[in-house]
C-alpha cells in the first residue's frame, strides 16, 4: 500500500502544557487507524494540526508527497483532507443539500449550481452506502443522520484521508455498528482514516492499526491482531486499569419519588404517566436507545421542564414543578448530557465555572469570593485528575473528558443528596471511565441517592442496583441489576418487557 500520509516529528505547546511532544506516524492508502489515549493525552491536538487548525510549533505534515502549509484549513482540504468533528459543524435550519454546499461554492453561484451539486451528493451516497434525503431539513434528522452528512461533506469536497474525533461519542450502538460498516467499505474503495476514541471494543473491531498516546507522547503503535484491549487500556494510562466491583448495601430512606409523570416538549408528551422511586444509598439506572425520553427526565429533575401531570415526591414533600433555584437548593446535582453547552460555559475561568451553580456559598456581602473560588478549584483539580487546566484557565481549553472530570468533581465534592447523573463516562478514556464509576460508587457508599440515565449496558449493569428500560417516554417496571443479564436487558431497551421480573422496589 502506498503512504499518503506522514506527519514527521510534531511537537505543540500551549503555555506549560505540553499538548504533542515530537511525534511521527504515517497513514497508508486504504488503512484504517486508531488514534488512543487518555483524555488530554494530545490526540485532538494532533489532529487538529494536520486539519489545519493549529500550527506546530515543530514538524512537518506530508501529503502524497508534499509538504502542507501549516495552519491552512482550505489547504488541506485541497490536499484532500476531511475532518468530521465530535461537536458537528452543521446549520440545524438548513436543508441536506444546503449544508454540503455551503463553503463549497461562490454565494452567487449555489443556486445555479444546485442540480449538479444534488446529483453528485446521490451518486456519493450511493457509493459509500449512506443514504440521505437532500431536501430534509438538518434539525429534523437524528443524530446518526447527521454525522452522515458530516461524512457526506468531507466526501463531497474530494476527502482521500477521513479524520474522526470520536465519532461514536453521541451514536448509539446500532449507528455506531453502521457507522463503522461505512468505514469499512469506504477503506477498501480506497479512502485512508485515522478515528479517534476512547471505545476498545470499535477499536479492535475497526481498525487496521492502533496508535496510543500518552502525555503528548507516543508510547506505542500494533496491529490489530497483535494486540488486546487489556493490553491497550494499560499502554493508555501506564498501569494496569481495573473497574470497580458495586458492593451489596441496604437503600435508607426514600428521597424521590415520580407517580403519573408526564412532560410535554414542544407540545408533544415525551414522558408518558412513568412511575419511579430512588432512595438514599442507591443507585437507580434508566437504560435506553437515544430520544426515548431520557433528555426530558433529567431536564425535569433539574429544573428545566415542568411536568404536565402526575406527582413528585422529594424528601417525603408533595412538590410542584421544580424550577433551577429549589433544585440548588434542595442539594440536587446534576452532570447533564450535553457538557459543553449545559455544563460548563467554556469562555469562563475553571474555578469560575465550578462556583456558577451555588454562588451563595461563595459570596461575602454580595460579591463572589475569589480566593474561596480558586482553592476549590484546586481541591477538584487535585481530587478527579482534571488535567490541562488551572483554576485561572479557561474552561474550553480543557479536553472533553477532563471537562466532564470538573463537571463530577463539582457536584460530588460537596456530597449532593441527589445525583442526576446523564451519561456520566459518555466520551471518557479507560481509566477515566474506572475513576468516575469509583466516585459514583463511593457517593452511593455516604448515602447519595443516584439517578444513572445511560445508553451503555456495562456501565448500568455495572452500577445500578435497580433498573428501568425507558423506551418512547415509557418507564418498564423497575427490576433488580441481580437478576438481569446484557440479554434480558437489551430487549427490555427494544420495548419487549413480557420477561420483566417481579418489579423490584427497595423502598421503606
Amino acid at each position: 500500500m502506498n503512504t499518503v500520509l506522514d506527519i514527521s516529528r510534531v511537537s505543540k505547546r500551549f503555555g506549560d502544557n505540553l499538548a504533542n511532544d515530537d511525534i511521527s506516524l504515517s497513514l497508508k492508502e486504504g488503512e484504517i487507524i486508531a488514534l488512543l489515549g487518555e483524555n488530554g493525552a494530545g490526540k485532538t491536538t494532533l489532529m487538529s494540526i494536520l486539519f489545519g487548525h493549529y500550527v506546530p510549533d515543530s514538524g512537518r505534515i506530508i501529503i502524497h508527497g508534499r509538504e502542507l502549509p501549516p495552519g491552512k484549513p482550505r489547504e488541506a482540504i485541497r490536499a484532500g483532507v476531511g475532518m468530521v468533528h465530535q461537536h458537528f459543524s452543521l446549520a440545524p435550519n438548513l436543508t441536506v443539500l444546503e449544508n454540503i454546499m455551503t463553503g463549497t461554492q461562490k454565494l452567487w453561484a449555489l443556486r445555479s449550481k444546485t442540480n449538479a451539486a444534488r446529483e453528485r451528493l446521490l451518486a456519493i451516497a450511493d457509493r459509500f452506502g449512506l443514504k440521505v434525503d437532500p431536501d430534509a431539513r438538518l434539525g429534523d434528522l437524528s443524530v446518526g443522520e447527521q454525522q452522515r452528512v458530516e461524512l457526506l461533506k468531507a466526501l463531497f469536497n474530494d476527502a482521500r484521508i477521513l479524520i474522526l474525533d470520536e465519532p461514536t461519542a453521541v451514536l448509539t450502538n446500532i449507528e455506531a455498528e453502521r457507522l463503522f460498516s461505512t468505514l469499512k467499505e469506504m477503506a477498501r474503495q480506497g479512502l485512508s482514516l485515522i478515528f479517534i476514541s476512547h471505545k476498545l471494543d470499535e477499536v479492535m473491531a475497526a481498525a487496521d492499526r492502533i496508535v496510543v498516546l500518552r502525555g503528548g507522547k507516543m508510547v506505542a503503535e500494533r496491529l490489530q491482531f497483535e494486540t488486546s484491549k487489556a493490553e491497550l487500556a494499560e499502554l493508555m494510562v501506564g498501569h494496569r486499569v481495573s473497574r470497580p466491583v458495586r458492593e451489596p448495601s441496604t437503600p435508607g430512606a426514600l428521597v424521590l419519588k415520580g407517580v403519573g409523570i408526564t412532560a410535554k416538549v414542544a407540545g408533544v408528551d415525551r414522558l408518558k404517566s412513568i412511575n419511579f422511586q430512588l432512595s438514599e444509598g442507591e443507585v437507580l439506572g434508566i437504560i435506553g436507545v437515544s430520544g426515548n425520553g431520557q433528555a426530558p427526565l433529567a431536564a425535569l429533575l433539574s429544573g428545566l421542564l415542568s411536568r404536565t401531570a402526575g406527582d413528585l415526591m422529594l424528601f417525603g414533600k408533595n412538590v410542584g414543578n421544580l424550577d433551577v433555584g429549589e433544585v440548588v437548593a434542595a442539594d440536587i446535582g446534576r452532570i447533564p448530557e450535553d457538557r459543553n453547552n449545559e455544563g460548563v460555559i467554556g469562555e469562563m475561568a475553571i474555578w469560575e465555572n465550578v462556583v456558577l451553580e451555588r454562588l451563595s456559598a461563595f459570596s461575602r456581602g454580595g460579591m463572589v469570593d475569589r480566593k474561596a473560588g480558586m482553592t476549590f478549584a484546586r481541591e477538584i483539580i487535585d481530587a478527579f485528575d482534571v488535567r490541562g487546566g488551572a483554576p485561572r484557565s479557561r474552561t474550553r481549553l480543557l479536553s472533553g473528558g477532563n471537562m466532564q472530570k470538573l463537571i463530577l468533581g463539582r457536584n460530588l465534592q460537596q456530597r449532593p443528596r441527589i445525583l442526576v447523573a446523564a451519561q456520566p463516562a459518555r466520551g471518557l478514556d479507560e481509566g477515566a471511565v474506572a475513576a468516575v464509576h469509583a466516585r459514583i460508587l463511593e457517593a452511593r457508599r455516604q448515602g447519595t441517592a443516584v439517578l444513572l440515565i445511560s445508553e451503555d449496558l456495562d456501565e448500568v449493569i455495572a452500577l445500578a442496583d435497580r433498573i428501568q428500560a425507558i423506551v418512547g417516554g415509557r418507564l418498564s417496571p423497575p427490576v433488580d441489576a441481580g437478576d438481569i443479564d446484557a440479554r434480558r436487558l437489551g430487549l427490555m431497551m427494544a420495548g419487549d418487557w413480557s420477561e420483566t421480573p417481579t418489579e423490584a422496589t427497595h423502598a421503606p
